[in-house]
């Protein structure tokens, strides 16, 4: 393990390179990006057992450790998410390259010509668990944004990350773009998280993507800005409206798909008209695929459910566990969800558009859903190629952030010799 004054000197390194190659990134062209991201698929295509065996060291260290089998199954990697990873990378190269877009232009009365274009953000920090496809993900929208990065895997994720990396590197190389603007930190040491949360000079932004634990801390101890979501506690709510068969097969892949995503369902509502119409049928579902429902009232007459805590409403299970309610109407689902979400997604079950316009009017959340599983709740699925994390913050960037969420912009302001009176 490094000390202080190490991490002290490896975060300075890491941010001056990060900072040179950024402003390499900010002019490169649109073929070279393309070039680079393109070559870092070949090679994750070419090295995918040497991918999966590094991950293999990875999960016999975070079995080791005793992590969930959501954190488990968010860390595994298999030729089929090997793929998608390729298929990320390919996807955000495809893209129209989001720097040096003109926003907006207008003359004003004075003569001047004014432009307002995208331009990259700069050195962006993502601080991440589990997942090692973040590392790929993150490393190519950065890049596609003109920005370098510096990323910082979980610890469990250090060999498979590390293999990732290698071959970004390499599309790097192939690309003649400069290594250093996709750096991964080399050491599980945690106090190097404290490091980039503190390095205002070297980072211009930090993302972290993982659990409230990671989120709550970078959000408590950074000096860089954030772009953060807190948890993923979403909502479904079955309106008297919905239509049955819709109804069974989103609920029960809004939950049950992957448990460990943070657009899996957390919390189920269901309006009384619906329930006395259809009776417990989602619930019987969710049970018969093994989920535990913990709920009150009248739900706990469906044999299988289990008393709810006030706590489980509000909590973000990442497992097969989801909290039940029913409530009288639109608005007391409104309210319930007002109190206990987390601003990430939810999605309405109805047939009606003018129920499901006053969900999506008096919700704030990042994404609002109608008839559709809350696991769509990803960038990859919303045509972004593949996402940094879901933001639910209100300022910069909202919902997925993609490539073109990375950027910012700069006014370009042309006179004729133009002097103000």
């Amino acid at each position: 393990m490094l000390d202080h004054t190490d991490l002290r000197s490896l975060m300075d390194d890491m941010g001056t390179r990060a900072r040179s190659a950024a402003r390499v990134l900010a002019t490169a062209d649109s073929e070279r990006k393309y070039a680079a991201l393109i070559s870092a698929a070949h090679a994750i295509e070419a090295n995918e057992q040497a991918i999966m065996d590094a991950n293999a060291e990875d999960l016999v260290f975070a079995e080791a450790r005793g992590l969930s089998s959501a954190m488990i199954d968010r860390l595994i990697l298999d030729p089929r998410r090997i793929r998608a990873i390729v298929d990320g990378l390919r996807n955000v190269a495809a893209q129209s390259d989001p720097v040096g877009r003109v926003l907006a232009e207008w003359d004003v009365p004075s003569g001047l010509h004014i432009q307002r274009v995208s331009t990259p953000l700069g050195v962006i920090g993502v601080i991440y668990e589990s997942r090692p496809n973040v590392t790929a993900d993150a490393g190519a929208l950065c890049l596609q944004a003109g920005n370098a990065v510096i990323l910082r895997g979980g610890s469990e994720s250090l060999h498979s990350s590390a293999a990732i990396h290698a071959c970004l590197a390499q599309g790097l190389r192939e690309a003649g773009l400069p290594e250093d603007a996709i750096q991964i930190v080399p050491t599980r040491d945690r106090a190097m998280v404290s490091a980039m949360l503190g390095a205002v000079q070297h980072i211009d932004v930090i993302v972290p993507r993982g659990g409230k634990g990671l989120v709550g801390l970078v959000q408590a101890e950074a000096r860089v800005p954030v772009f953060a979501h807190l948890e993923g506690i979403c909502h479904v709510y079955a309106d008297k409206d919905a239509d049955i068969d819709k109804a069974r097969q989103v609920v029960l892949n809004a939950k049950t798909r992957r448990t460990g995503v943070c657009g899996a369902a957390e919390c189920l509502l269901i309006d009384w008209r619906f329930y006395t119409q259809h009776g417990p049928v989602l619930i019987e579902d969710l049970l018969r695929a093994g989920v535990e429902v913990r709920t009150e009232g009248e739900l706990l007459n469906v044999l299988g459910t289990v008393k709810a805590a006030p706590e489980d409403f509000g909590r973000e299970f990442l497992d097969m566990i989801i909290a039940a309610k029913l409530v009288d109407g639109v608005d007391e689902a409104i309210a319930h969800i007002q109190r206990y979400g987390s601003g990430h997604t939810e999605s309405i079950l109805t047939e009606s558009d003018a129920t499901a316009e006053r969900f999506m009017t008096q919700l704030d959340s990042a994404i609002l859903m109608r008839n559709a599983s809350t696991q769509f709740a990803d960038g990859g699925e919303f045509g972004m190629g593949a996402e940094i994390g879901i933001a639910t913050g209100k300022l910069h960037a909202r919902g997925p952030v993609g490539a073109e969420q990375l950027t910012s912009f700069k006014y370009l302001v042309t006179g004729d010799g133009t002097i103000r009176p």
